[in-house]
């Protein structure tokens, strides 16, 4: 059975213990625990700069 989390977990994993996804919530909360706000708000800062930097990705539809 799969599921999907984002829309099955919006308010909490449904799984618990059966998740598959627990090593990725172990990293999340050792990131959260271990980095400061201001550095989380640095870090995303960093990021949006870079993405404005980049030049502009077309999509072109199939035809």
């Amino acid at each position: 059975m799969t599921i999907d989390c984002a829309e099955a977990c919006k308010n909490g994993c449904v799984l618990g213990d059966k998740c598959p996804n627990l090593e990725y919530k172990a990293q999340a909360t050792k990131f959260i625990s271990e980095t400061s706000l201001d550095q989380m708000l640095k870090m995303a800062e960093e990021a949006i700069r870079k993405k404005r930097m980049e030049p502009p990705q077309w999509i072109l539809p199939d035809e």
